[in-house]
C-alpha cells in the first residue's frame, strides 16, 4: 500500500496550527522573504521535512500566517466596537485604532502590502481577496448599524488603504489621525455619500 499513514485529524491540525504559528513569528520579525521552509522550522518544534508533509508549500503557510495576523486584528477591533453603545463611535473607534495600528507598527503595513504582491506575482490573488472581504465585513457591519440608507464599505475602505499608505509617506500626529478620522466619519455617515453625490 502506497502513500501518506494515516495521521488522527486532531494531530495533524495540531501540527499544521503550530507550523503556522511559527510563520506568524517569523512574519512579524522578519518579513515575507525570510519565511521559507527552515525558519519556520527554526522556529516551531517541529523539522523541516514535515512542514512539507503538512503543507503544499511555503506559499500556502504564508497565506494562512497573514490571514491569522489579519483575523487576530479584526477580532480586536471588534471587541473595541462593542465597548461602545453609538453606532457612530463604534465606527470612529474602529477606524481610529486600524490607522494607529499600522502606524505604530510601520511592519504590519509592510507585511501586508508585500503579500498582496508576492500573491499577485505569483498569479493568486484569491488571498488577498478574502483577507479584504473580512475587512469589508467589518466595516459593513459597522454601517449596517447607523441609521439612514444602507451604506457600501467598499469606498471606507479604499479610504482606509489608502490613509494607511499616506501616513507612512506623511506622519501624522495622534490628533491630526483623530481629526482625519472624524472628517472621513462625517462623510461616510451622511446623506451625501463621499463623492459628493446624493445615497441613491
Amino acid at each position: 500500500m502506497t502513500g501518506r499513514p494515516v495521521v488522527a485529524a486532531s494531530s495533524a491540525e495540531l501540527k499544521r496550527a503550530q507550523i503556522v504559528d511559527a510563520a506568524r513569528d517569523v512574519l512579524a520579525r522578519e518579513g515575507i522573504a525570510a519565511c521559507t521552509a527552515r525558519a519556520v522550522a527554526d522556529a516551531s518544534p517541529l523539522t523541516k521535512s514535515a512542514i512539507h508533509y503538512y503543507f503544499r508549500d511555503v506559499d500556502e503557510i504564508v497565506d494562512l500566517a497573514v490571514a491569522a495576523h489579519l483575523q487576530a486584528m479584526l477580532d480586536g477591533l471588534r471587541t473595541l466596537a462593542a465597548r461602545h453603545d453609538d453606532p457612530e463611535q463604534r465606527l470612529r473607534v474602529v477606524l481610529e485604532a486600524y490607522l494607529q495600528t499600522f502606524a505604530e507598527r510601520p511592519h504590519a503595513a509592510f507585511l501586508w502590502f508585500e503579500h498582496w504582491i508576492a500573491t499577485a506575482r505569483r498569479g493568486d490573488t484569491g488571498p488577498t481577496r478574502r483577507m479584504l472581504d473580512e475587512v469589508e465585513a467589518l466595516l459593513g457591519e459597522l454601517l449596517g448599524d447607523l441609521p439612514g440608507p444602507g451604506r457600501s464599505p467598499r469606498p471606507l475602505l479604499s479610504w482606509l488603504l489608502g490613509t494607511v499608505v499616506a501616513q507612512h509617506a506623511r506622519p501624522v500626529t495622534a490628533e491630526e489621525r483623530r481629526a482625519e478620522v472624524d472628517d472621513a466619519v462625517r462623510r461616510f455617515t451622511s446623506e451625501i455619500g463621499p463623492t459628493g453625490y446624493p445615497r441613491s
